[in-house]
């Protein structure tokens, strides 16, 4: 009799290591994947734009991966120190500066996706951006700007 309840113990205590198991693997997760992407839109939407508006440099180094690269509209390639430079000597001040997230897919709470539109009263253009989580901040290792193209009259 004691060899059964000995058993049903164990059992008990199986079921239990599994059901906690179960809910730890559900639920961490998606906490992460939530706080993540306050962060990651937080990263786009206001940090990217605000490093370039006031030329804060310091800022953009933080944001940026050591292996960073750019490929622009033209197709031209620039590296971290080539954007913390450009930002260094040329203001950039648009009119009404809005991104707006279209897509945002993160990967194992490690690896994240971002692309969207920028958006100006003089202009827009769409970009992708590629971000890693390491030592539990997030930075853009990549960034790719296509079709950018100046409004007309009409569309001001």
């Amino acid at each position: 009799m004691s060899e059964l309840i000995e058993l049903r113990k164990v059992n008990m205590h199986l079921r239990l290591i599994t059901l906690l198991s179960i809910f730890l693997s559900v639920s961490t997760p998606v906490d992460a994947s939530e706080a993540d992407e306050v962060l990651l839109r937080h990263f786009k939407t206001i940090m990217w734009p605000t490093a370039y508006k006031t030329q804060d440099v310091e800022l953009l180094d933080r944001m940026l991966h050591p292996s960073f690269q750019m490929i622009d509209d033209a197709g031209n390639r620039s590296t971290k120190e080539k954007e913390l430079d450009y930002i260094k000597n040329n203001h950039w001040n648009p009119r009404n500066f809005v991104y707006s997230i279209e897509r945002l897919d993160i990967y194992d709470s490690r690896f994240a996706v971002i692309d969207g539109t920028g958006e100006t009263d003089t202009y827009t253009y769409k970009s992708s951006n590629y971000m890693i989580k390491e030592d539990g901040q997030w930075r853009a290792i990549g960034s790719h700007v296509s079709g950018f193209r100046e409004k007309k009259e009409n569309e001001q």
